[in-house]
């Protein structure tokens, strides 16, 4: 509290020892408590110079700013009150510039008018062309933007700038903006599509508005009856579609100015004893010439007037935070920290703060419980290293026993992209790139374990599959498989990256395919019709593409063995992925079948292999034929809910083409009279693929070339094989019931190495 508050608060003491004579105490002391906080919540910074007014309405009115005579520094410091507003309003000098906020880091607050140009269909119907000069202020270029707004809209910003030592310099700037239409307008960004924004330059301190448009706004009355331009602050714009008509009714809006003291610059005025006095500094505007003053650190109030800027109080005032963690003292200027008795330290909360003193007797208590907590830390590092030692000697272990040895030996013999693309990752990496295999990271499940997406340490997203079982009897076979798959190399094939070997199960690590899968696809009604015919078209070639390289083109042939819609993945471009190699096996180049146990998805599954467990590479033409004609009817490949003569999706396929009912079975979305006879041809390689004998079936080869060939012209030459499909009943026979389907469909049964248990599928999009 000020002297003079003490001084007044004394007297009023004095004045009520009369009433504490003829009154009850506890009358007298809530009297005097009353006073104290009247005096107390009086504004304890002046702004005004005393005997003025320091308000006009809402608006406060600093000094060097002023509503009377000696009330304000100059003339260009004069605020108008006009008390025929309710409430009044301030306005500068003798001027129609509305003045709604004075701050004093050189800040004005103004309204200005907006310029316009508005038209009807009989023609123009207002022009206003606002204009602004300040005599001695600058527009602010940090908080103020020239906008135009309009959908036929020329706009123009004329003025001049005032720079130091020199004539005023003419500046134009200018703002175009157009658009036929609402719907290309976008809400919340003046982006140049009706609406155009863009800076000023400093020193300007008058300007013109001008705005025209090219049409009259011809076509567009309805939506954008007049164009704008106006000077607003920055701040206080948020573009709206609703300004197009909403503003029509509104003739001001925001702006500030920039004010300083006087022409010359701190440097100038230093030894001016009336510039900056008492506790208060003086530095430079931004923004045009002249000078302004600030209170120092530790004084708040007015620093232009005499004594205006007071102490504040630290240690008592609620809007600063000290840094004291016991006592308090205020200081002019400044405070300072210092602790009770019984303690020490220098009582700052960021430092030593206050510590009691310890006696002898805590000395001891406090130094042994030290020594021994130092040595149970001792313990539990040592604790800790054992542990980690055995951490390391079981993953050792686990290498060695997931054949680590023998795939480092494959890789170091192997030359060229296979020891640039494969790595070995390490447990901490995979733990790390999943957030240790948190459940929110977990892609897909199956019957072999669990695909999870993780970021690896260089910004790669990949799917990494953590199997639950595993087959030590067939390590070498997973170890030569693992390094095959390594060697494929197809764009439409998903990537094998690395494994870890770490782990009692090994984990393998893929590249990771965004737009789920070709199953979700077809089967999905909200994305059926987005999935056009030239799309599926493209997959299929590229998945035909992808088998073709596979049984043909590899250095060791690779049969699939489980070619289905789930295990085909697409990537934002929907191009296909062919993915899951758990059930694949290698064929010796001089051999063309072998012998396996029989694997495979129910209503995929090669009939022929079904009965002779000789799996061939036609095994694979006849899944991707039934994929085929999921991609052209839209139907699953085996559904309970359907008729029991339409249950198998290849009988019922074939059954419709032999009877000419293929239009009634395919799925509507995708069928026009353009694709008609692409779709035809087809569904005709589709009832090749699926012939009960393989040698009968065409090469995955052949498929692809015609698939392509479609692809690339629509009037390529194709020939129609018109012959029928043989033993279609053999489908439906009751030497095939569902039963026995389901038992042999199961991915379980047969070839039991360790790859099928890391990689088998997971029924969804990695």
């Amino acid at each position: 509290m000020r002297a003079p508050e003490m001084l007044f608060l004394f007297s009023l003491v004095a004045a009520m020892r009369t009433v504490m004579r003829v009154r009850g105490m506890a009358v007298q002391l809530t009297i005097i408590g009353m006073l104290v906080a009247a005096v107390t919540a009086a504004p304890e910074f002046p702004i005004a110079k005393p005997g003025c007014r320091d308000r006009c309405g809402n608006v406060s009115i600093p000094y060097p700013f002023g509503t009377g005579p000696g009330c304000y520094l100059d003339k260009p410091f004069l605020i108008t009150c006009n008390h025929t507003f309710s409430p009044p309003k301030a306005f500068l000098e003798t001027s129609a510039i509305n003045v709604t906020e004075i701050t004093l880091e050189g800040k004005l607050h103004i309204e200005q008018f907006i310029a316009k140009d508005c038209y009807n269909a009989s023609g123009k119907t207002d022009n206003n062309i606002p204009s602004l000069t300040l005599s001695d202020f600058i527009i602010s270029d940090a908080d103020n933007m020239f906008v135009s707004i309009g959908c036929d809209t020329v706009a123009s910003l004329r003025g001049n700038l005032k720079e130091a030592g020199s004539n005023e310099n003419e500046y134009e700037v200018g703002c175009t903006s157009s658009c036929n239409s609402l719907k290309y307008v976008p809400n919340d960004t003046c982006s140049g599509i009706g609406c155009c924004q863009t800076s000023l330059a400093k020193g300007v301190d008058d300007f013109n508005i001008s705005v025209t448009s090219k049409t009259d706004h011809s076509g567009i009355l309805d939506f954008s009856p007049c164009s704008y331009a106006f000077i607003i602050e920055e701040k206080r714009f948020n573009f709206s579609k609703s300004y197009f008509k909403d503003l029509e009714n509104v003739d001001k809006l925001p702006m500030v100015v920039d004010w300083s003291i006087g022409k010359n610059s701190c440097a100038k005025v230093k030894t001016n004893t009336s510039a900056c006095q008492g506790n208060s500094t003086c530095y430079d505007p931004d923004n045009g010439n002249g000078y302004l003053c600030r209170c120092r650190a530790g004084y708040r109030g007015n620093p232009y007037l005499s004594n205006g800027c007071l102490d504040i109080d630290e240690c008592t005032d609620a809007s600063v935070k000290h840094n004291c963690s016991h006592i308090c003292t205020n200081l002019l200027g400044n405070y300072t920290c210092s602790c009770p008795k019984g303690y020490r330290g220098d009582g700052r909360k960021n430092s030593e703060g206050c510590n009691r003193r310890r006696s002898l007797v805590i000395q001891i208590v406090v130094g042994t419980g030290g020594g021994l907590t130092s040595l149970l830390m001792g313990i539990t590092w040592l604790f800790w290293g054992y542990k980690k030692w055995k951490l390391l000697k079981l993953k050792e272990r686990f290498f060695r026993q997931n054949g680590g040895l023998m795939l480092e030996q494959h890789l170091s013999r192997r030359e060229g992209p296979v020891i640039e693309t494969t790595k070995i990752f390490t447990a901490e990496e995979l733990e790390k790139a999943t957030c240790k295999y948190h459940e929110s990271r977990i892609l897909g499940h199956g019957g072999f374990g669990t695909v999870y997406k993780g970021t690896l340490t260089d910004g790669r997203i990949v799917a990494i599959k953590k199997s639950k079982t595993i087959d030590q009897s067939q390590i070498e076979q997973f170890i030569n498989e693992v390094v095959v798959l390594y060697q494929i190399n197809h764009r439409n094939v998903v990537k094998l990256l690395g494994c870890c070997l770490e782990t009692e199960v090994p984990l393998l690590v893929y590249e990771y395919v965004a737009n789920g899968t070709l199953f979700d696809h077809i089967h999905d009604r909200s994305k059926v019709s987005a999935f056009t015919w030239e799309i599926r078209l493209k997959i299929a070639s590229e998945t035909a593409g992808v088998l073709s390289y596979l049984h043909s083109t590899a250095s060791m042939q690779i049969i699939h063995r489980d070619v289905k819609s789930t295990n085909i993945l697409l990537n934002n471009s929907y191009t296909a992925k062919v993915s899951d190699f758990g059930t694949s096996r290698l064929v010796p180049l001089d051999q063309d079948e072998l012998s396996t146990m029989v694997q495979g998805t129910l209503g995929y599954l090669d009939p022929e292999y079904l009965h002779t467990s000789q799996l061939t590479d036609k095994s694979d033409v006849y899944s991707f034929g039934v994929v085929l004609m999921e991609l052209l009817t839209g139907m699953k490949v085996i559904s309970f809910d359907r008729p029991e003569g339409e249950r198998n999706l290849s009988a019922y396929f074939l059954c419709a083409l032999k009877e000419d009912r293929l239009i009634h079975i395919l799925q509507d979305c995708m069928v026009n009279q353009d694709n008609m006879r692409q779709v035809k041809e087809v569904a005709n390689i589709a009832r090749k693929c699926v012939r009960i004998r393989g040698e009968e079936r065409p090469s995955m080869k052949e498929v692809a070339m015609e698939l392509e060939g479609l692809r690339t012209s629509a009037k390529y030459p194709w020939t129609n094989d018109e012959s029928y499909i043989e033993e279609t009943e053999y489908l439906l026979g009751k030497s095939m019931e569902i039963v026995g389907f389901e038992e042999m469909a199961g991915t379980s049964a047969g070839y039991h190495s360790l790859q099928n248990h890391l990689m088998q599928s997971l029924g969804g999009g990695r």
